[in-house]
């Protein structure tokens, strides 16, 4: 299985939307990565989902990776909902069919509300680690993780291995650093910088004032959710309890539920396998059903 290619779309206010892309067959599958991360994070999902036959694109949101930074710091979640759509608009007008949505925290809430907005563009719906109402101790620790050298980065690469390593003494370091280097950027000034906006975080963990409440509007979107889904919840996660897992799968009863032991709310750096693995079974299941997934 090759790289993938890349390609450009136009997000909902023309800015520039960096993605990857296996096209292997129908449907296709978006995966929306989480604040802070890169369309990397669903690399080896992707090329999973491809080599079973799906068509993949991984989407390096605004702000992050190699996307335009919106020029007015617009990361409100109705935004990223729009370029989520905007998305899935292109996918279906060159296909025929709406793509399949993974989203990952940040990405899962855009999801989310965008299956509100305009169902008929997302054919089924994964969540990953994020239902509506989330434990806010757990967003404030990653939040402050993510602040603390957003403005003045490291020295090194292996500076900020440090930094990860610190955070999440339970994941095994990694032999190479070549994947920390796609999440971080070397400036002029010879330092290395997470590779986002870092004027994202002013929306990390709240809807536009103005929309209303975030866990109100998250709820009737799982009321409203009309077509496949799954919720991927790792079982220690910091921000999604068993009871907010719960109260998701109320709202949403037709909803499938996997919980990955020895995962924290990064599920598929912890335990990409079995993350991968659920993924690539909810789709086989609702889009090829009586045949069995390819394996190995």
């Amino acid at each position: 299985m090759t790289r993938g290619a890349t390609r450009t779309f136009a997000g909902a206010d023309g800015n520039r939307l960096v993605a990857t892309v296996h096209e292997a067959g129908m449907p296709w599958v978006m995966l929306m990565h989480g604040g802070g991360q890169t369309r990397h994070a669903f690399a080896g999902t992707a090329r999973d989902l491809a080599r079973d036959g799906f068509s993949t694109v991984t989407v390096d949101q605004r702000g992050h990776g190699d996307s335009d930074w919106a020029p007015d710091g617009n990361y409100k979640s109705v935004a990223m909902a729009a370029d989520v759509l905007a998305v899935a608009r292109v996918l279906r007008a060159e296909s025929g069919q709406s793509p399949v949505v993974v989203g990952a925290s940040m990405g899962g809430i855009a999801s989310l509300l965008a299956s509100s907005i305009e169902p008929a563009l997302i054919a089924a719906l994964v969540l990953v680690d994020v239902t509506p109402s989330i434990r806010e101790d757990g967003v404030a620790r990653i939040v402050g993780f993510m602040r603390e050298h957003a403005e003045t980065g490291f020295a090194t690469v292996e500076e900020a291995a440090d930094a990860i390593a610190a955070y999440l003494p339970h994941r095994p370091r990694p032999k190479s650093l070549d994947g920390l280097r796609k999440n971080l950027r070397h400036r002029a000034d010879g330092r290395w910088y997470w590779h986002w906006d870092p004027r994202f975080l002013d929306h990390a963990n709240r809807f536009d004032p103005d929309a209303g409440d975030v866990v109100e509007r998250l709820r009737d979107a799982a009321r409203a959710l009309r077509v496949p889904s799954l919720l991927v919840r790792g079982a220690s996660s910091e921000l999604v309890s068993p009871e907010q897992a719960r109260e998701f799968l109320d709202l949403a009863p037709g909803s499938a539920f996997v919980d990955v032991a020895d995962a924290r709310h990064m599920v598929a750096g912890d335990k990409n396998d079995v993350f991968t693995r659920a993924i690539v079974d909810f789709v086989e299941r609702h889009f090829r059903p009586g045949v069995a997934p390819a394996r190995g």
